[in-house]
């Protein structure tokens, strides 16, 4: 076994491989940009490195830099975690060149997976299930329209080299592949440099599926079930479940052996993923393998109670598999919510600074110790609750990388139990200085077609076709949030009434009868008359609705943990002003609670209108101004470029929404931008 190894990577899974390597007793080595000297993932290793300046091509994408850190550490061996250069046959190659141990596959099998129209023929010849298609690079546009006619329409035109949703175009005619062909070359020119361009068989209502595979240096091989991974917004997963809802156990054996045939082809010593589409009908098709640690592999060492960090480090180290496939079990359902710096309400622009605030829910579950559902966990509960993370109350959430924040697990005896422990998990879940996409993960949850299990890779598309609102998640008891509201006002009107000194007959009085005015745009306020009691606990009655809340919150916490009618429920609250502001299940509302006599005289209230910013360009999200592209005095044409903002690895364009005259640039090209800074006045 390995003395020490280094990580080349960062975030939480450099902070997840460091915590294996500490239960196997292995030192670790961090490396770390100039912008990570302060990341977690440097504090957790034993040994940390500085590799060069914030953007990646200049620090964790540089194999000479990582190379060096080994030698000069001493480290044995390199996990790559994922993403960076996790897939890089070179690196790899390089890697074991210089005697030191790559913790993944060998570089053969890597170089054989990467090339997509490669990794089509080898599972053909593996008899593999591959889409109807035409894997050979495609010369012409007319070619393009002869092959998608004899595949049948709908087809799905993809760049070899493609990822991430670039160079991908679905065509239902003649017109859109001619047009599709010519757009994906170029983009694939563009963005990897390699323009081959290949056609398949689009599959309608597709599910994405995926098999963990775990291949050892002496050709044992087993799979370890699937990953649901269907629920994605533009081609990036958002929440990923093991098993599927939708496979029987027929297609997950037949597609096990499949994954099974495909890593024993390409002599595969790692844990590896091979992607699977299928069809409404069952119908599975190979779509591409992983050569990596998957970003979903913790759902997979819940229900089988396996450490896949380990076992890379054990392959990598030349230890035989532990066990056949015969021997795998699978337990209980997990779920895992990526939680991101992304504002769901702003079409889920990154969103960079500071955490101001960041409480995650109670962990039960260890990163390193996956354990079986079957088995007791903290206070006897069933199942549990994992939080994957690289980040840190007060830390800084760099503009330069993804936007992960944290990976929420969760272990539940079936599905309906994981659904319900991921929710109360994400209302638990603390963020504050940046947006996440909590609020969005909780609508998803409740959805009435996830919660069937009655969905496709087309879900998100299909049920927010104009991004997400505030209104997209109703709440199933909106007179719980009103209740809430009014139970923490009465906290503090007790607190304020037991300050003493108070002028005789002038004392805060408490009282029983309150209004809770629930804030709305353009002052279309609700007024929800309540009576609220406290004796121990805190009745709250709204209508003929009777809460009974129990907790020991404090005040200055925004968690709220407790029981509401003997239910148990967390919930977050925070005092902004007067306003309570109260969030649950995804639904956030800002109240007032005010006497009979403050609500009659608050609806007296004129309406203030905002100040009119029509005529200023604002940046939508922080981030680097990378080009302004107007000059003072320019006149401009609705549609035309203004400006680029670049954070986490995506370039937004800024363009006119309307014709107008540029008056004043307000911020310099290479400035860093906060939210809704102006950039351009019009006149």
């Amino acid at each position: 076994m390995f003395k020490k190894i280094l990580i080349a990577n960062r975030g939480e899974i450099a902070c997840r491989v460091i915590k294996t390597a500490k239960k196997l007793g292995i030192k670790t080595v961090a490396v770390y940009s100039e912008a990570d000297k302060d990341a977690r993932h440097v504090e957790l290793a034993d040994e940390s490195v500085c590799i060069g300046p914030a953007p990646s091509r200049e620090s964790y994408l540089v194999m000479d830099k990582i190379i060096a850190a080994c030698k000069q550490t001493g480290a044995e061996a390199v996990h790559p975690g994922y993403g960076f250069l996790s897939e890089n046959e070179e690196f790899a190659r390089r890697i074991e060149e210089q005697g030191i141990v790559f913790i993944g596959p060998k570089h053969y099998s890597i170089a054989a997976m990467g090339d997509k129209i490669a990794s089509k023929k080898l599972a053909n010849e593996a008899k593999v299930n591959t889409i109807p298609g035409w894997n050979d690079a495609i010369e012409s546009a007319e070619r393009a329209v002869e092959i998608a006619r004899d595949i049948g329409y709908p087809v799905m035109i993809k760049a070899s080299a493609g990822g991430g949703g670039k160079g991908l175009r679905v065509a239902f005619n003649d017109k859109e592949a001619f047009e599709g062909f010519t757009s994906c070359r170029n983009e694939a020119r563009n963005s990897f440099g390699d323009d081959r361009v290949f056609i398949e068989k689009f599959v309608e209502e597709p599910r994405h599926i995926e098999i963990q595979v775990l291949g050892d240096a002496h050709g044992n091989a087993v799979y370890l079930w699937e990953r649901e991974c269907s629920i994605q917004r533009r081609h990036q997963k958002v929440i990923e479940e093991a098993p599927s809802p939708f496979i029987s156990e027929e297609t997950r054996r037949a597609m096990g052996a499949q994954a099974v045939a495909l890593a024993k082809a390409v002599k595969y010593q790692s844990a590896g993923t091979v992607e699977f589409v299928v069809g409404k009908d069952q119908s599975f098709y190979f779509l591409e393998m992983n050569t990596r640690l998957q970003v979903e592999h913790p759902v997979t060492e819940c229900i089988t109670g396996l450490d896949l960090v380990e076992q890379m480090i054990r392959v990598a180290a030349g230890e035989k598999l532990s066990f056949t496939q015969d021997e795998l079990r699978r337990e209980g359902w997990a779920i895992e919510c990526r939680i991101n710096a992304e504002d769901p309400f702003r079409n889920f622009l990154p969103s960079t600074g500071r955490l101001v605030k960041y409480q995650p829910p109670v962990q039960t579950l260890e990163q390193s110790v996956p354990t079986l559902a079957g088995e007791a966990y903290e206070g006897g509960a069933f199942g549990g609750v994992r939080v994957d993370t690289g980040v840190y109350e007060g830390g800084e959430i760099p503009m330069y990388y993804d936007s992960m924040i944290a990976k929420l697990i969760v272990h539940g005896r079936d599905r309906n139990d994981a659904i319900a422990k991921m929710r109360e998990a994400l209302n638990a879940f603390v963020i504050r200085g940046i947006s996440s996409n909590i609020p969005f993960q909780a609508a998803l949850l409740a959805h009435p077609k996830f919660v069937s299990g009655d969905f496709n890779t087309g879900f998100i598309a299909e049920h927010y076709p104009t991004g997400f609102r505030a209104e997209d998640v109703p709440h199933e008891d909106p007179t719980f949030l009103v209740a809430l509201a009014a139970a923490v006002n009465r906290k503090f009107r007790d607190r304020a009434a037991g300050i003493s000194g108070q002028l005789p007959g002038h004392g805060v009085q408490i009282g029983i009868d309150y209004v809770v005015v629930t804030l709305g745009p353009e002052g279309r306020h609700t007024h929800t008359p309540v009576s609220v009691e406290a004796n121990g606990s805190v009745s709250v009655k709204v209508g003929d609705k009777l809460y009974v809340f129990r907790s020991d919150w404090r005040f200055g916490e925004t968690r709220i943990v407790g029981a509401c009618n003997g239910q148990p429920f967390a919930a977050q609250v925070e005092r902004l002003g007067l306003t309570i502001r109260v969030t649950h299940n995804g639904t956030r509302i800002d109240t007032l609670v005010l006497s009979p006599l403050g609500a009659s005289l608050h609806k007296l209230m004129p309406y203030k209108a905002p100040p009119d910013l029509s005529k200023f360009l604002l940046s939508p999200m922080p981030g680097l101004l990378v080009d302004v592209a107007v000059q003072p005095g320019q006149q401009v044409q609705a549609g035309e470029k203004l400006a680029v903002i670049e954070a986490m690895k995506m370039e937004n364009i800024l363009v006119a929404t309307q014709d107008c005259v540029v008056d004043e640039i307000l911020a310099a090209k290479g400035e860093s931008l906060s939210v809704d800074q102006p950039i351009i006045r019009f006149k």
